[in-house]
């Protein structure tokens, strides 16, 4: 007997089309919380740590404190945007929408594809209204810089938009944000996303394997002029796979219950 999967008719780039970005788009934008947390809570930290008089006019390599702080706040709102966005699929399992996506012609790929464009679509705002701010206060560093950190911030949170996509699946829906977002607090803390480490302390050994320090570290190399280092490119490397060998491991498992 010809299944029904058998007659449908696979569309165009697999179903990926801008009616459904826009869709999931506004289905994100329409949560005043995630829009706080990823748009509002870095701004607000920026403008409380980020511009103390007592400290933000200091050198910090080619530029001030203030733009090291900015640069910091940045990329937490974007983590937070990232894992946010992808772990929208945590609710849409809930609900059985992504079960009913199955029934249509939409490439699970593709499914997958939309949740991380539009995870970095919101990444993206959050570091962009993180630089907005800045630029209209007293941070200062070189011109190209405000363009070279904000790429790799932004780019750097697609390893988030992985962690969140496989946090998504793994965990239920009612506690994935309320364990995530304490969580990524941590991890940046941990991984030196708030402070300097100090260079042979037991703690910066630690951080080395947090998914955090590797990101922390390349966005503000430009910054204080450190010259890269090959572990940082590794540990960001190392936690992508990671996230996504995750994400898939656990959407082939959910797929199977269907």
């Amino acid at each position: 007997m010809t299944t029904l999967a058998a007659h449908r008719r696979v569309p165009p780039l697999g179903g990926l089309n801008a009616t459904l970005l826009g869709l999931e788009l506004r289905r994100l934008l329409r949560n005043r919380r995630t829009m706080i947390i990823t748009l509002v809570m870095p701004v607000v930290f920026f403008l409380i740590f980020g511009l103390n008089p007592s400290y933000s006019g200091e050198s910090a390599g080619n530029g001030n404190v203030s733009a090291y702080v900015m640069i910091s706040m940045a990329l937490y709102g974007a983590m937070i945007a990232t894992t946010s966005g992808g772990a929208m699929v945590s609710v849409e399992r809930a609900s059985g929408w992504s079960r009913q996506l199955r029934l249509t012609p939409l490439s699970p790929g593709v499914y997958i594809l939309v949740k991380v464009l539009v995870a970095m679509t919101l990444g993206l705002a959050a570091v962009g209204v993180v630089y907005l701010v800045g630029a209209f206060t007293s941070v200062h560093m070189d011109t190209s810089l405000w363009f070279t950190t904000a790429l790799i911030t932004w780019l750097g949170s697609a390893v988030f938009a992985a962690f969140g996509l496989f946090m998504g699946y793994l965990l239920p829906s009612e506690n994935v944000m309320q364990i995530l977002g304490p969580g990524l607090a941590v991890l940046g803390f941990a991984g030196g996303l708030f402070m300097p480490l100090q260079d042979g302390s037991v703690w910066a050994s630690i951080a080395q394997f947090m998914p955090t320090y590797g990101l922390s570290q390349l966005v503000h190399a430009p910054l204080t002029g450190d010259a890269m280092q090959w572990t940082w490119v590794l540990n960001v490397a190392v936690w992508l796979a990671i996230f996504v060998g995750g994400a898939v491991w656990r959407f082939q498992r959910d797929t199977e219950r269907v």
